[in-house]
């Protein structure tokens, strides 16, 4: 009979792997992952801390890191639809690349929705934001401290690598 072989995968194929891992997770379509990365590239930032703020530094990231949305879809989503002001400015773009000091909170027309009265507080009450962002709970404000470690991103530092090589070849 046949055998079947299980060969270890490639480092192509575990460079592939890790960028698919990564750009599912933030949700993000190959062009725009790829831009993300080749613009990093080719600034003088060291790529893996650039990438990792890049990344975790989108208005639809720091609104589900927050705790105003369950997942990253549900955010993009509030975002998309305007619920979320950035520095008092409605902000409607999921990609917008907020900076340190920025408050995004809660447009004052979208707090009376049920989704902001009844469901959720619910979730947010127990939520523990992560330290780079200060989140007031009563105001439903949060406010970014500092860009994330690689710790805090759980992210791990190989994938990271993997993209860097991947698309540096």
């Amino acid at each position: 009979m046949h055998s079947k072989r299980f060969n270890k995968p490639s480092e192509f194929a575990q460079q592939l792997r890790s960028k698919q891992k990564v750009r599912n997770i933030y949700r993000l379509m190959e062009k725009q992952f790829k831009g993300y990365v080749k613009k990093i590239l080719h600034s003088k930032q060291e790529p893996y801390e650039a990438l990792l703020h890049t990344l975790e530094g989108r208005l639809d990231n720091v609104v589900f890191r927050a705790g105003f949305a369950q997942s990253r879809d549900q955010a993009r989503q509030i975002v998309g639809h305007g619920h979320i002001l950035v520095n008092k400015r409605k902000i409607n773009i999921p990609s917008y690349a907020v900076r340190i000091g920025d408050m995004i909170a809660i447009r004052d027309g979208s707090k009376g929705m049920t989704y902001f009265t009844a469901l959720m507080p619910q979730w947010l009450k127990n939520y523990q934001a992560p330290e780079w962002i200060l989140l007031d709970k009563d105001a439903f404000t949060a406010t970014v401290q500092q860009y994330p470690t690689l710790d805090q991103s759980g992210i791990k530092a190989e994938d990271v690598q993997a993209i860097i090589e991947y698309y540096s070849r």
